[in-house]
């Protein structure tokens, strides 16, 4: 028993200093977009709007990305979230119109309890119908984004509808960093803290790894993977509340395409598709890499056609590269088990 301890806890630390050099290999690869563009332009990073825009425009996006992540460690995944966006963006901007004087933290509060509740009915609809979560939520994406064109129609918020001490929240700065990143760090901080500390952000992990174990094992399966997707609502919906202090503008198509960019920037960032394996900060930084390498791009003078490619590629990298070190895990677990 003693022995089987001591292999586990190193199968386990190997696995994790994986994960790490994936982060801090994606950290490099940021380093290097930035310092490219820089030198390109170095107004990119040293102006007070370079260095604003860089810290600003993925704190959104590392929002949905941290939910989508928590929903794909268990084996499932998203596609819902841009659609939540707009419909949670929309609820701020109308209520914000409709109640003069409501205060911020209430519709904040509102907007986050909606995206919560539609993130639940897509947990309840994958763990009850036990349907695949990509077609549960492929059909909820077009749900909820018809739901918002049919309620927003041609109308549209705009920021003179908005307070400015709500909008002020969208470019406001504490010390030269944008509110909106201090936000998306702490929620980013809860997060990692929840799924590496507790006994319910393991059990994410030991269902992404192998569902049907975690059954047997007497987990929680059901109610892991509806707070998953709780979770992932509810980011997706305070996202939206960002979403319209960061823009102001507000119409039926909010958010659209920001669904794949959750998805991707978590993929990049390390969070295997197949489950089990990945970190929300990984996440984070794959949702900064992805929004950075779009800025980048037209600096360095490369046309918008290679700005998609070259993300595609990186998708495509990150996916053979869990491929290749889940082998590699596998030929290690074969070669213990034949030594015991």
């Amino acid at each position: 028993m003693t022995t089987i301890a001591i292999r586990t806890s190193s199968l386990t630390k190997t696995v994790s200093a994986i994960g790490r050099a994936r982060e801090f290999g994606i950290l490099i690869a940021l380093a290097l977009v930035v310092a490219a563009a820089t030198v390109k332009n170095p107004a990119f990073l040293f102006s007070p709007d370079g260095w604003r825009d860089l810290l600003l425009t993925p704190s959104i996006l590392v929002l949905v990305a941290v939910g989508q992540a928590i929903v794909i460690v268990t084996r499932n995944v998203d596609l819902s979230v841009g659609s939540i966006i707009g419909l949670s963006a929309f609820l701020t901007g109308r209520l914000f119109s409709d109640v003069p004087g409501i205060p911020i933290a209430a519709v904040a509060l509102a907007a986050v309890l909606l995206g919560g509740a539609l993130g639940l009915i897509n947990g309840a609809l994958v763990a009850f119908a036990r349907v695949p979560a990509m077609v549960i939520t492929l059909g909820t994406l077009y749900a909820y984004r018809g739901i918002d064109v049919v309620w927003a129609g041609s109308s549209r918020v705009n920021a003179s509808d908005l307070p400015k001490a709500f909008l002020a929240l969208g470019t406001g700065q504490l010390l030269t960093i944008p509110i909106l990143s201090i936000v998306a760090l702490l929620v980013l901080a809860a997060a990692a803290w929840y799924l590496r500390n507790t006994r319910g952000g393991r059990e994410y992990y030991a269902i992404g790894s192998d569902p049907a174990a975690a059954q047997l094992y007497g987990l929680r399966v059901t109610r892991r993977v509806l707070t998953a997707f709780l979770l992932s609502g509810a980011l997706a919906g305070l996202a939206g509340v960002f979403y319209a202090a960061r823009y102001g503008t507000i119409d039926s198509q909010a958010g659209s395409g920001w669904e794949l960019q959750a998805v991707g920037a978590a993929v990049i960032g390390g969070v295997a598709i197949t489950g089990g394996v990945g970190t929300v900060w990984g996440a984070a930084i794959g949702a900064v890499l992805l929004l950075t390498i779009n800025r980048a791009l037209p600096v360095l003078g490369i046309p918008d056609f290679w700005q998609g490619a070259v993300v595609g590629a990186l998708i495509i990298g990150a996916i053979v590269l869990d491929r290749v070190l889940a082998v590699r895990q596998k030929r290690r677990l074969i070669e213990a088990r034949d030594e015991s």
